[in-house]
């Protein structure tokens, strides 16, 4: 809990925070953005900013209100928010905030009480697909519900759709565009009809209305004055437009994010609001939190190579981490036969870590797919560890939890105050089927206690908080948590997707799978994609705090031949990880074979597929520069400039075509490659001795920064790889 009074001044709160922190909360108005890497403090930024702003009366708590994407973080908002003395400010969902809303306004605006809401679209979504008479399987269904999602938030219609998603690129699943605008609309009648609405129709109808409405439009806006938006790398077009009715002509509003962390693209999400924010606000104060708190300089460090673009530096204006924690064990890297061995030796580890006194809540299996899951929880189950699937049934939605809640209702009306608050709470879950044992059994009887436990351990937790709390609070602090679905810790190993992994974080953490395939996955097909599989991985990466052992399999299945390689995503990281992380491992062979004349030894033979997409190049001018025709560029336009202006001045000294001097391909290699010595520009294919001797020199000073002049006019000795001298002919 916080160690600040219970009514603490508003500079109290500025206290503890790092200068960039700091910057943050001590500026509560105006348009502020916040670029946050991981593990640097965003929410201990953006709570103690609030807090500030109400305490030192520049804003009014009821008045503010901060939206997130998960309960859970709101929840943890709230949360933090009372331990700073600050209540009456709403932390709240988009959805939550968008549907509370909506039916306090709904009567006003439209009359009568708002439609129900469906929890799931699949049943409606496989209505419209059969009077449609198309068939589709359990999958297809989910995955046609999340095209119709994606259609939504970018608020499309069953006419605009089709235009709109052949633009985007999209491909509807199992079905050509025409035809999924005809599911659009069959869904929006199949709604219609039973009177419902989806979670993407709380949004847009809300939007209507303060779009239409100038009474609700200004009673909203003026309830809330300031907004605070976290997570902002992941907002849709649909919370753009939201937030924007929100806000009108005004500019108190201060975003949070990482583009870095931007993996829910497919659902419509786009950093371009975070990255561009300033241009909507140009009054905006920028900052940069840098300082990762969360995990060792080893894994930082490693997560910073994940990230690091070709040229050295950062990618989309993604933050470069910088670690404040002691050292700690290097991140390694696992290759194994096949995936159950490697869920074996998993499995073996966390044994170990946990004979070893790690409480198994702190530690994590992480994967690219679910379907990755299986053969991890049967090594666990073997082994009687306990786990838990993350993104599986919701905690307050299992039986067990269920009936141990009701009985705890009955509990509070009775509570005397006679036993101590924990105490009482664990009597009431022994008549719910709790021991006060840990069961031997693993499985779904382990579950069962771990979740009853975690109900006890929450009771801990407020009586920690407030020594004169008894169950009726008890039962307050449950209601809230329902509402919000904001579940306590469940003791056991959590298996986890990385999407699901995003905004947690654990001591250990094995992320298994790190192969092509994988990471990217398969159906990642084009460069941006692509990009979007790395911060998957970078956010895999920056989940732990301590340790991090990364693995790998050579095959599916025990006697299988081994097809798999490592992730192409690894290939900068050998310095940590060692040789065994490249995709492709370097081979020797001989230049010119053995008959030919001019063989100089050893050469390293270039890889084969494309850096950027992974695909294999076809053409010598792709394997040349390393990159397929598809994929964009990576080098510095004037740099590219420079060599280009060298080599026309070049070949016109010496009366030849540009190409002899070097092909448009090599010059695009060296442009991209950028070496910084001869035996770096050696490597490039097209650049031999002969070359080497007559323009490395030169190549090498423009890659420096030198002019073409400069270059062509500057020394004409340089050392060669082997330290001997050579000497230019200056054409």
């Amino acid at each position: 809990m916080s160690s600040l009074p219970a009514s603490p001044s508003a500079d109290a709160v500025l206290d503890g925070l790092d200068p960039e922190q700091r910057e943050v909360a001590a500026n509560p108005t105006g348009p502020m953005v916040v670029l946050a890497g991981a593990g640097t403090g965003k929410t201990r930024a953006i709570t103690h900013r609030i807090a500030y702003a109400v305490l030192s009366g520049a804003q009014q708590p009821q008045r503010t209100l901060a939206v997130t994407f998960t309960a859970r973080a709101a929840g943890e908002m709230r949360t933090r928010l009372r331990d700073l003395g600050v209540g009456g400010v709403q932390a709240r969902t988009f959805h939550a905030a968008a549907l509370r809303q909506l039916h306090y306004f709904w009567p006003q605006a439209i009359g009568g009480a708002a439609p129900e809401v469906m929890p799931h679209k699949a049943g409606a979504v496989a209505e419209a697909a059969g009077r449609l008479r198309m068939r589709f399987d359990r999958t297809g269904i989910r995955d046609l519900a999340a095209e119709v999602e994606w259609a939504k938030v970018s608020m499309l219609t069953s006419e605009t759709y089709a235009a709109a998603a052949r633009a985007a690129g999209r491909e509807a699943p199992g079905l050509d565009l025409t035809a999924m605008a005809r599911v659009l609309a069959a869904y929006e009648e199949v709604k219609a009809e039973r009177g419902v609405i989806d979670f993407e129709d709380v949004l847009l109808v809300l939007v209507g209305i303060l779009e239409e409405n100038d009474t609700v439009a200004r009673a909203v806006r003026e309830q809330y004055r300031s907004f605070v938006v976290d997570e902002y790398q992941d907002v849709n077009a649909l919370q753009q437009r939201l937030l924007d009715l929100w806000l009108a002509d005004r500019h108190d509003i201060c975003v949070v994010g990482d583009p870095a962390q931007t993996i829910y693209s497919f659902t419509g999400a786009s950093p371009a609001h975070l990255l561009g924010f300033r241009s909507r606000h140009p009054k905006a104060r920028q900052v940069e939190l840098v300082r990762n708190y969360r995990s060792t300089p080893e894994i930082v460090g490693l997560a910073n190579l994940v990230l690091r673009s070709p040229s050295g530096g950062r990618r989309s204006g993604s933050v470069v981490l910088e670690a404040q924690r002691e050292t700690g064990p290097a991140p390694t890297l696992v290759n194994h036969d096949d995936d159950p061995a490697e869920a074996a030796a998993v499995a073996a580890q966390i044994a170990d870590l946990v004979s070893g006194g790690t409480a198994p809540a702190d530690i994590a299996v992480l994967f690219r797919t679910n379907g990755q899951s299986e053969v991890v929880e049967s090594a666990l189950a073997e082994r009687g560890i306990p786990y838990l699937v993350r993104g599986g049934e919701r905690f307050f939605q299992r039986k067990e939890v269920r009936d141990a809640v009701v009985l705890i209702r009955g509990a509070a009306r009775s509570d005397d105050g006679s036993v101590p608050l924990p105490e009482l709470v664990r009597d009431v879950l022994l008549g719910a089927g709790w021991s006060r044992e840990v069961p031997v059994a693993g499985g779904a009887a382990r579950e069962r206690w771990e979740s009853l436990a975690a109900l006890a351990a929450l009771a801990d937790d407020l009586h920690s908080a407030d020594r004169e709390a008894r169950m009726p609070a008890f039962v307050r602090e449950l209601d809230e948590r329902m509402a919000a679905q904001h579940a306590p810790s469940v003791q056991g190993v959590t298996l986890a997707s990385l999407h699901a992994a995003k905004g947690l974080e654990w001591g250990t953490v094995f992320l298994v799978g790190c192969s092509d395939g994988y990471l990217p996955i398969t159906m990642a097909d084009t460069p941006e994609a692509i990009e979007e599989e790395r911060r998957l991985l970078y956010v895999g990466v920056t989940r732990a705090r301590d340790r991090l052992v990364l693995s790998w399999a050579g095959a599916r299945t025990p006697g299988a031949r081994a097809t798999r390689r490592p992730s192409r995503f690894l290939d900068g990281t050998a310095s940590i990880l060692g040789e065994g992380a490249r995709s492709q491992p370097k081979r020797s062979s001989r230049v010119g074979g053995s008959g030919g004349s001019g063989g100089r030894g050893a050469k390293v033979v270039r890889r084969s597929t494309c850096r950027t997409c992974g695909k294999d190049l076809e053409s010598a001018g792709e394997r040349t520069v390393g990159r397929c025709s598809t994929c964009p560029a990576t080098y510095d336009e004037a740099v590219f400039e420079s060599l280009r202006e060298w080599r026309l001045a070049t070949a016109r000294a010496a009366s030849v075509p540009a190409y002899v001097v070097f092909t448009d391909a090599t010059l695009t290699a060296i442009a991209e490659q950028a070496p910084s010595d001869v035996a770096g520009l050696s490597a490039i294919s097209g650049v031999g001795q002969r070359k080497l001797d007559l323009y490395g020199a030169q190549v090498l000073a423009i890659l420096g920064g030198a002019t073409p002049a400069d270059a062509i006019d500057g020394a004409t000795i340089f050392t060669d790889q082997s330290g001997s001298a050579a000497t230019e002919s200056g054409a």
